[in-house]
């Protein structure tokens, strides 16, 4: 009989650690071990449990009583720590309020035996038998226990590292998918085991075509401006135990035919052995990089001829007035004391806009705001550049009672100056320049018309970035630095508004600024 009872109770135990290595549902783990532990003591009921991360302890399994009546032992799982201490003395005050609760509980039961569960120095929890009738817990019942005790601990301990695993591996796939840059995880074979949803993006490839491809299928790199791509410093033996990382630059092409400039980190990571395990990819986006770069070398081309030209005209009048064998009559000392006050004027209106174009980007453009009666602001402007041409016709359309708007009057009227200097620049065969207002219900909208070159769609946005000019004929013959209209954009931002432009090639343009009323 003796021999029976253990290869029972050994079969238990086999049937508890196939579980524990089968699954990891701790809940199923725990029931099969409260289970089993119950039938092979001869047991009525059983409970476990176990510590939360608070470190109140919970019922996780029960069997043989019902879900209703699981709170009649709340006082005894709150007792639970008595069993975490290291004082004998707790082990019989707990056993006395175990054998109270149990006569209390009306269940039928009679005796209880608990024993702690732990791994290590870490205390999990306890597990708890209950048995009917008048046979006690002997020690060898005890000893049986403690073999369970033991399973559902490492049940606990495996499903607490699961656990962590898997929120470390949440917590890594979040950080991935929400990165702003690029990442793709490489095999030391270079073929693509991660592809996150930006570097999707930046390719135009989605994760699924990407994953399980070889690198340069999916990262095909243009114009490098770096010594070697992936595939070329593998070649070379990259990488060694100890090699920095490789960093490259250069234009990725992507499936619509467009190009991107981006810039990739790959860093190799080895294994406790000394082998590479993986390459981590850390792929960004430098096109802004890059056209900072172009625009501070188009800043210093631009500048350097747009200063010159005033510059050297104001020299060279002013040389000729001074010299002492030349005696220049009335008429010719006023035309050359106008050439080399315009040109001052045009150098001023250089220097202001540079400065406002600093201030833009520290973000210190201030605004002194008051009502501005844009009609009467309008009509002064277009009175001033009536002078400064015989071959269009200047004209203002506002209805009658055209409403104030809040707003720094000289900013705005540095809005319309540019406005209408563009139009003129860019109608030079003449025509009708017209500055008109309507109003709406929370906004009013002005409109500065030309008829002359036009914009393509493909310009219309890129005309307000700084430094930029439409690549014609017309506009290579013209003077400017392309700030006009950038400064316009960030002046209407500034006051709540928005100001866009309408155009087709060869059929003038109308630029038009909506800006919020009262």
């Amino acid at each position: 009989m003796l021999i029976d009872y253990r290869v029972r109770q050994r079969e238990y135990l086999l049937a508890i650690s196939r579980a524990l290595t089968a699954q990891l549902d701790l809940e199923e783990v725990l029931r099969l071990i409260l289970q089993s532990a119950v039938e092979i003591l001869a047991g009525r009921a059983g409970i476990i449990a176990l510590r939360d991360e608070e470190g109140g302890f919970h019922i996780r399994a029960a069997f043989g009583i019902p879900s209703p009546l699981l709170d009649l032992f709340s006082p005894l799982i709150a007792a639970i720590p008595d069993l975490e201490r290291s004082d004998p003395a707790a082990v019989p005050s707990f056993d006395r309020k175990m054998r109270m609760l149990v006569q209390a509980s009306g269940l039928g039961l009679t005796h209880a035996v608990a024993l702690p569960m732990g791994v290590g120095s870490d205390f999990l929890g306890s597990v708890l038998i209950f048995r009917s009738g008048g046979a006690t817990f002997s020690l060898n019942d005890r000893q049986i226990l403690r073999s369970f005790a033991d399973q559902a601990a490492i049940a606990v301990h495996n499903a607490q590292l699961y656990r962590q695993v898997k929120q470390e591996k949440q917590r890594l796939d979040a950080i991935l998918e929400n990165s702003a840059d690029g990442v793709m995880i490489l095999t030391p074979g270079h073929r693509v085991t991660v592809f996150n949803q930006a570097l999707s993006r930046m390719t135009g490839l989605s994760p699924a075509d990407a994953i399980g491809r070889e690198h340069d299928d999916v990262v095909k790199l243009t114009g490098l401006t770096t010594e070697l791509n992936l595939s070329q410093a593998g070649a070379r033996g990259w990488p060694l135990p100890g090699s920095p990382p490789l960093y490259v630059e250069g234009d990725l092409d992507r499936p619509n035919g467009s190009r991107l400039s981006i810039g990739i980190t790959y860093a190799p990571l080895w294994g406790s052995d000394g082998r590479l395990v993986n390459i981590i990819a850390d792929v960004r986006d430098i096109t802004r990089f890059r056209e900072a770069e172009e625009m501070k070398s188009t800043f210093i081309s631009v500048i350097s001829h747009e200063l010159k030209t005033p510059v050297a005209l104001i020299k060279g009048y002013a040389g000729t007035l001074r010299r002492e064998d030349a005696h220049w009559d009335a008429e010719t000392l006023d035309e050359s004391l106008a050439v080399i006050e315009e040109e001052s004027d045009r150098l001023n209106g250089l220097i202001n806009n540079l400065l406002d174009a600093s201030r833009l980007q520290a973000g210190a453009l201030e605004l002194e705001t008051g009502l501005v009666a844009l009609d009467e602001l309008a009509v002064s402007m277009v009175d001033k550049f009536r002078t400064q041409t015989s071959a269009h016709m200047l004209i203002t359309d506002f209805p009658p009672d055209f409403p104030a708007v809040p707003g720094d009057e000289e900013r705005l009227r540095q809005v319309l100056a540019n406005l209408l200097n563009n139009a003129l620049k860019y109608s030079q065969d003449g025509g009708t320049i017209r500055v008109s207002g309507r109003v709406q219900p929370e906004q009013v909208v002005i409109s500065v018309e030309d008829e002359g070159i036009g914009l393509a769609p493909e310009e219309q946005e890129r005309v307000f970035q700084p430094f930029t000019r439409v690549d014609n004929a017309l506009s290579r013959k013209t003077q400017g630095v392309g700030l006009g209209l950038y400064l316009v954009r960030a002046i209407v931002e500034a006051h709540g508004g928005r100001v866009w432009v309408e155009s087709a090639p060869g059929q003038g343009a109308a630029f038009l600024v909506s800006l919020p009323r009262n």
